[in-house]
C-alpha cells in the first residue's frame, strides 16, 4: 500500500510566520483535527500565538480552511492538548501567558503570576466546527511555587472508564545560586478530571531537582491490562534523552518515579506514544538521530515500553515534533514537523498503513 502524505500547515502562508507544537484527534466520525499553535510574527516560543484547526473528512489525505481554535488576543495561547471524549465533545486544554513572557523569564521568576502560564479549556460539541468560550483552570491544575507549565505536547486521552488525562510539565523555583533555567527544575505531573472536564485535579508529580532524570514534555497512553503508560522527554545526564513510568491507578501516583529509557534513541525532542487496540502494539513517534533533530521514526513495543524496535522510518529530513492517531482499522496516522532544510518548515501529516508497523 503506498504512503499518503498531505501538508496542512506551511510557514509563512495564512497569517502565520510559523505553525509548531502538532496535535491531532479522530471524532467519532472519523473526522481528523489537526491542531498547531500558530506563531504570527516568528517561529519563537513566545509572541503572539493562536491555537489553530484543520479538518480532514477524508482520512487526512485533504484538509479544510484554517480555523482559530483558541486565542488570547495578541498575545499567547498554545501547547494544545486536545481529547476526544466518549460523549463525542472535543476538550481543549491548554496554557496561556503575556505575549513578552519567555520561558527564561519565566523560569527565573521574572513574570508575575497573572503574567505567567495558566490553563485554560475550551470544547467544541459539532467535531471541531465552532468552540464555546473558555474558561480557565489554573486554581485546580497548577501548584503555587511553579513557574513554568506544559500541557502535553499532543493529545491528551480518556481511559477506559472514563477519566480524562492530561500529561503536563512544570518547573520549579531555584535553591542556592541557582536561576531556575537549570534542567534539574524541570518536573512532571498529569492533570484528572472524573467528570468530563468539569472539574480537575492534580495527578501524580515527579519533582525531585536531582539532575538525573528531570521530567519535561510528557506523553501517556492507556495498555491493554489497564496501566498507564507515560513517557518523557529528558535532557538530563541520564542515558539517552528518553524516561519512562507506569500508574497502577489512572495517573494519581506511578509505580517508580520516572527512569532512563535508552531504548529510544534520539535527540532532545517531545515524542508521542499511541496504544493500538486488539492486541496491537505500543507506538512511539520520534526524530531518531541522537544528535539532531532529524529522521523522523515510529518504534513499536510489544512489551508495554519496556523494549522497542523501529517499525517505519519517514524518511532522513530535519523532523521535530509530532503526535499520532488511529485513523481507521487499517491506518495510522503521523503529524509532524518536517522541512527539507529545517524541522519548523511545514506540519505535514503521513498515512501510514498498519502493516508497515506490524
Amino acid at each position: 500500500m503506498p504512503i499518503e502524505m498531505s501538508v496542512p500547515f506551511t510557514a509563512g502562508r495564512e497569517g502565520y510566520a510559523s505553525f509548531r507544537i502538532p496535535a491531532v484527534v479522530a471524532t467519532a466520525s472519523g473526522t481528523l483535527l489537526a491542531f498547531c499553535e500558530g506563531r504570527v510574527d516568528s517561529r519563537h516560543d513566545f509572541g503572539h500565538i493562536d491555537i489553530v484547526l484543520k479538518r480532514s473528512t477524508d482520512g487526512g489525505r485533504t484538509w479544510g480552511p484554517l480555523q482559530v481554535a483558541a486565542e488570547n488576543g495578541p498575545d499567547l495561547a498554545g501547547n494544545p492538548a486536545p481529547v476526544v471524549l466518549d460523549t463525542g465533545r472535543i476538550l481543549l486544554v491548554h496554557v496561556r501567558n503575556l505575549a513578552a513572557a519567555t520561558e527564561t523569564r519565566i523560569r527565573r521568576g521574572q513574570v508575575s503570576a497573572a503574567d505567567g502560564r495558566r490553563i485554560w479549556i475550551t470544547h467544541s460539541d459539532d467535531e471541531g466546527a465552532t468552540w464555546c468560550v473558555p474558561r480557565e483552570i489554573t486554581a485546580q491544575t497548577k501548584e503555587p511555587g511553579w513557574r513554568w507549565y506544559a500541557t502535553v505536547p499532543g493529545h491528551a486521552l480518556q481511559l477506559s472508564g472514563g477519566r480524562v488525562v492530561v500529561p503536563a510539565n512544570h518547573s520549579l523555583p531555584p535553591t542556592g545560586s541557582d536561576v531556575g533555567t537549570e534542567a534539574k527544575y524541570n518536573g512532571g505531573h498529569c492533570l484528572l478530571s472524573d467528570d468530563r472536564g468539569v472539574s480537575w485535579r492534580i495527578g501524580y508529580v515527579d519533582s525531585t531537582a536531582s539532575g538525573i532524570v528531570n521530567v519535561n514534555e510528557t506523553t501517556a497512553a492507556e495498555l491493554p491490562d489497564g496501566r498507564l503508560y507515560f513517557n518523557t522527554r529528558t535532557d538530563s545526564p541520564a542515558p539517552g534523552t528518553r524516561a519512562d513510568a507506569l500508574s497502577t491507578d489512572g495517573g494519581a501516583s506511578l509505580v517508580k518515579p520516572f527512569r532512563p529509557q535508552a531504548g529510544l534513541t534520539g535527540p532532545v525532542v517531545e515524542g508521542c506514544v499511541l496504544q493500538l487496540p486488539d492486541g496491537g502494539p505500543l507506538l512511539f513517534s520520534g526524530p531518531a538521530d541522537p544528535g539532531h533533530r532529524a529522521l523522523m521514526t515510529v518504534r513499536a513495543s510489544t512489551d508495554s515500553g519496556t523494549t522497542w524496535r523501529v517499525a517505519h522510518t519517514v524518511d532522513g529530513l530535519p523532523a521535530a515534533y509530532s503526535d499520532l492517531v488511529r485513523v481507521d482499522e487499517d491506518t495510522v496516522g503521523l503529524l509532524y514537523e518536517t522541512g527539507d532544510f529545517g524541522p519548523y518548515e511545514t506540519v505535514t501529516f503521513r498515512r501510514v498503513p498498519l502493516s508497515e508497523l506490524s
